[in-house]
């Protein structure tokens, strides 16, 4: 049985590349019932035969007059079963190879039936309003909230989205991304002005005292500086010192020095009213305006920000972010305790109880849904419809009709079984009636 299925699926796959209609094991079952229904209606027919031969004889010989009866109800089962034995078999072939008109329907009318079926689908199934009233009456966006509300659902929607991130992320080459990033940035922040977002921002820090942390933290570790670094400031001091000064006098000169350093220093670090800060606020606060209202310090920082893009460092800092990017967002999309695929697992949740709860919002998302089905509908009819008719056309005749007949055969038997048993009844009630008016 397993064999006699791989062999009629590889015959089928070798005439579907040659003919276009792809025969499958499930159709040589159906043609098989096909088959023995064919069996069974032609056996009706010769058994109708056999009996009008025989209730002939009987009348003939004498046997009564109940003979007549049987002869004209199994004569009128043969004329139905061969009438409708005929009207099948036109639908697929025709007759006793006969030349009839009108025979063999699908083989010849295959094309006009393709471009039929085309054009049927493209105004009763794509049409905008029966897609629109039909996405309507579906409610997709709710049903689509519930689902997605459902934890196992929302799990199996974040498992697929990362896996879908990984497969982009394997796809893409790292060189062409980096470029991308990299010419991307560069050329955005070139096209930015950042002068006056700087002065602004510049300003709101030193009007909130944002800048004054900063100040603090510089003040200490020069604080701590100077002191770790006590002769080394001593001995830079007392060598830029004259060289005709005795050296105990540039010692003490350093050491002065040092003691007003640390001292000033100090002073700025523990008092924080101290005028040096003061002058620190004032000149960040000209800074500031100047930044936003300068032409030549807008011109000097642009010119700044420029040099800074060209410089290699910078250039192999912004490609190389795709690559940290890159290793990050692949390590959380494939552990599933992560943080990102955790975000995206509430996200997703969030959004579901949202869409099954909000009507307006429901209403909205099932507007954009009709309107993208209606936008494909309309501009793609045509491509649709003629996907039917180019295809129906591609198939080879006789193939085409034997899968039809596959298909609908074995019910068509039934009409030929039918036209017998009604073919007999009729001709025993016609004779019935003949024999009763005419005494």
């Amino acid at each position: 049985m397993i064999g006699d299925t791989g062999r009629v699926e590889s015959e089928s796959t070798a005439q579907t590349a040659a003919t276009g209609v792809r025969f499958t094991a499930a159709d040589e079952e159906k043609r098989q019932g096909v088959r023995r229904m064919k069996t069974i209606a032609t056996g009706l027919l010769a058994f109708a035969t056999l009996v009008y031969a025989l209730a002939t004889w009987a009348g003939s010989a004498g046997w009564g007059s109940w003979t007549g009866y049987v002869s004209a109800a199994a004569e009128a089962g043969m004329v139905g079963a061969l009438a409708d034995w005929f009207a099948v078999t036109a639908l697929f072939r025709r007759p006793f190879g006969l030349p009839i008109p009108h025979t063999a329907i699908i083989p010849t009318k295959k094309d006009a039936f393709g471009r039929s079926l085309g054009q049927f689908v493209g105004e009763n199934f794509l049409s905008a309003q029966v897609v629109r009233s039909r996405l309507a009456a579906l409610g997709i966006a709710r049903r689509l909230g519930e689902w997605l509300a459902v934890p196992a659902n929302a799990e199996r929607v974040t498992s697929e989205a990362a896996a879908a991130l990984r497969g982009v992320l394997a796809v893409l080459r790292d060189e062409d991304v980096q470029a991308v990033v990299g010419e991307a940035v560069t050329r955005r922040a070139a096209a930015t002005q950042v002068a006056e977002p700087i002065g602004r921002l510049l300003g709101k820090v030193v009007a909130d005292g944002g800048h004054h942390g900063v100040v603090d933290l510089v003040t200490v570790r020069a604080h701590d500086w100077l002191a770790q670094h006590h002769a080394d400031v001593v001995t830079k001091v007392a060598i830029k010192s004259p060289g005709w000064t005795p050296k105990f006098i540039d010692h003490q000169v350093g050491e002065r020095v040092y003691k007003e350093l640390m001292r000033f220093v100090t002073a700025i670090r523990d008092d924080p009213h101290h005028p040096a800060r003061g002058a620190i606020d004032t000149f960040l606060a000209d800074f500031a305006v100047e930044l936003q209202t300068d032409p030549a310090t807008k011109e000097r920082v642009e010119r700044a920000k420029a040099e800074l893009l060209a410089r290699d460092e910078v250039q192999e800092l912004i490609a190389s972010s795709w690559s940290a990017v890159r290793t990050l967002v692949l390590a959380a999309a494939e552990d599933e305790q992560s943080e990102l695929r955790r975000r995206i697992q509430v996200g997703v949740r969030s959004f579901g109880q949202k869409l099954a709860t909000d009507e307006r919002l429901q209403v909205k998302t099932d507007g954009w849904l009709q309107d993208a089905a209606q936008y494909v509908v309309e501009t793609y009819r045509a491509e649709i419809t003629s996907l039917i008719s180019d295809t129906v056309a591609g198939w080879d005749a006789d193939d085409a009709s034997r899968k039809i007949e596959a298909n609908v055969g074995r019910d068509l038997q039934f009409i030929r079984i039918n036209g017998t048993v009604v073919g007999a009844l009729a001709g025993l009630l016609i004779h019935t009636v003949a024999t009763a008016v005419g005494g």
